[in-house]
C-alpha cells in the first residue's frame, strides 16, 4: 500500500534554517518529502506527487518563478494533518501560509497554477480576518 503513503511536496525559493526544522518533523512522522525546485513550476501537481497515470514532463513549459514557500500534502487523513500542524507548531517552524492538499481537481494544475490559486485564497482569508 505504498501508493497511499503520505507525501509532502516542499517548495522553497531559497534554503533556510527553518527547512531543517520542518524536515525533522516530517522525518519523525515517517512522511516522505520531495523537494521542488524553481525549474519545476511548470510541472503538473499529479506528476510531482507520483500519482498513477500522471507522468512527469521532460519538456514542461517554463513557468514564472514562485517567491514563497509552499507545502503540498498528499495522502494525509484529517487526524494526521492535525498531527503534522501540531508538530510544526511545537518545533517552532515559522508559519508557511501557502498550503494545499493534492486533490482530483488540482492534480492536473501546474505548480505555478496551484500557487496562484492558494495565494489568492490566502489573500481573501487574511483580508477577511483583518476586516473583522
Amino acid at each position: 500500500m505504498a501508493a497511499r503513503k503520505e507525501l509532502v511536496l516542499y517548495y522553497t525559493p531559497e534554503k533556510s534554517d527553518a527547512d531543517r526544522l520542518l524536515k525533522g518533523v516530517l522525518v519523525r512522522m515517517g512522511v516522505r518529502i520531495r523537494n521542488l525546485t524553481p525549474e519545476q513550476t511548470g510541472e503538473k501537481i499529479g506528476a510531482l506527487a507520483g500519482l498513477a497515470g500522471c507522468e512527469e514532463q521532460t519538456d514542461a513549459p517554463e513557468a514564472p518563478a514562485i517567491s514563497e514557500k509552499m507545502l503540498i500534502l498528499h495522502g494525509f487523513s484529517q487526524q494526521r494533518l492535525q498531527e503534522l500542524l501540531a508538530g510544526l507548531r511545537k518545533a517552532k517552524v515559522p508559519p508557511i501560509p501557502l498550503k494545499a492538499m493534492v486533490t482530483e481537481h488540482n492534480a492536473d494544475w501546474t505548480l505555478y497554477e496551484l500557487y496562484q490559486e492558494i495565494r489568492k485564497e490566502h489573500e481573501m482569508m487574511t483580508g477577511q480576518k483583518e476586516s473583522k
